[in-house]
């Protein structure tokens, strides 16, 4: 039920990304503003999700993932008046972007505690991974239908109805009979920065958790999801039409929701396999090289000249992004000390989501300066070279192995 869930709260936030980011591309066409929604959207992770792992730690995560929701009904609300009063300014959508994150902040460490609580240790990668699927399923369903309501319903109404679908998650967690979590001993709160900088030194000395979370960070701050805001131009690109045309070509507007969903699809595919398969166990050195293969992906999407061969290497990319991410994420938390497992899983989401704050500089402003596709391209060569030093550094220090 869980899954369920989270994969209609996560339908939910990405219909919202799609509508929003159509209205924030049609009203401004900036690549800079768009980079910088990506900057204001994951800034809170890097500074709050150790402490949301705390609360995480000492409280009910059911209660920390409901208010998260809220956080997501109410910035939905907040696009719809916007739209509906043709209001919209770039403050606003900095605002709702940045009260978003916090919704996002909120609800991924607890979601992993909860999803720990639940299945233990012995199935917590398939647990992981399949929830990484779910959350997936979401990122592919809401293209689709986020695409489906700009053309039929229009973005106002569409966001609108986006908030009900948060509500069947939210309502849930209220009666979810699972209470693990209350037999776990409270971790101590988090009061100052220098108890989040105790964290991370805690968590420096497990090599294995250390490393995984520095690949998820590198991989999130080079290239992360900063060029999904960008599609609309890609998309523009690709099919060789200016701006004008994509909005009113219905034919086109699908296709540009078919490139915003090829990852999503691509990683659905893992989630399908993998699991059917039981197929690669989590280890470091596979999550290195499945990391080096998805920048492979990303620096052929960026050059391609080609729709449909741009489209095949976006679900490449999703399929290793699902397999190294879901590898890394569940390194991390086995191995994590039990005592502050909420922190080390909030450690290890600043770097895999907070560090997509960078990503936006990278391709965003640097696609302001040098084009997109140069600026994508970039950055996945010097995240390859950022990945292949840590995997050299690694492997001395043990980060690479599994030892016990």
């Amino acid at each position: 039920m869980y899954l369920i869930g989270a994969a209609l709260a996560m339908t939910a936030d990405s219909i919202e990304h799609v509508i929003s980011y159509w209205m924030i591309y049609e009203k401004f066409q900036s690549p800079s503003l768009a980079g910088f929604a990506v900057i204001a959207h994951w800034v809170p992770f890097i500074f709050f999700s150790i402490w949301s792992g705390a609360l995480a730690d000492r409280y009910d995560p059911r209660r920390i993932i409901q208010f998260g929701m809220v956080l997501f009904m109410l910035v939905s609300f907040g696009w719809g008046v916007l739209f509906a009063t043709d209001a919209l300014e770039k403050w606003h959508a900095v605002v709702l972007l940045i009260v978003h994150g916090f919704a996002g902040v909120f609800w991924a460490p607890a979601g992993q505690v909860l999803i720990h609580d639940i299945v233990g240790e012995r199935q917590l990668q398939s647990a992981i991974r399949l929830l990484a699927t779910s959350r997936v399923l979401g990122l592919l369903l809401g293209p689709a239908i986020g695409g489906g309501m700009l053309v039929v319903l229009g973005p106002t109404v569409g966001i609108f109805i986006n908030i009900l679908i948060y509500l069947p998650l939210t309502l849930w967690l209220v009666r979810n009979p699972n209470r693990v979590h209350t037999d776990r001993a409270r971790g101590a709160p988090i009061k100052s920065f220098a108890d989040m900088f105790d964290t991370i030194r805690t968590v420096s000395h497990v090599p294995v958790v250390f490393a995984m979370t520095l690949l998820a960070g590198f991989a999130a701050a080079f290239v992360g999801n900063g060029f999904e805001p960008q599609m609309p131009q890609f998309a523009s690109d690709l099919l060789g039409i200016g701006a004008d045309a994509l909005h009113s070509d219905e034919f086109a507007r699908l296709r540009y929701s078919m490139l915003l969903g090829g990852t999503a699809a691509g990683a659905l595919i893992a989630g399908i396999v993998l699991e059917a398969r039981n197929l690669m166990p989590a280890h470091p050195r596979t999550a290195f090289i499945l990391a080096l293969m998805w920048c492979g992906a990303i620096l052929g999407f960026a050059v391609s000249p080609s729709y449909w061969l741009s489209f095949a290497l976006l679900l490449c990319a999703g399929f290793l992004d699902l397999s190294f991410n879901a590898m890394t994420r569940t390194l991390a938390q086995i191995h994590a000390p039990a005592e502050i497992r909420g922190r080390a899983i909030g450690l290890f989401n600043v770097g895999a989501l907070g560090c997509r704050t960078f990503s936006g500089v990278t391709i965003g402003f640097g696609g302001g300066l040098i084009g997109i596709h140069w600026s994508l391209g970039l950055s996945a060569v010097a995240l390859f070279l950022a990945i292949f030093m840590l995997f050299a550094w690694s492997r001395r220090t043990g980060g690479a192995t599994v030892r016990g």
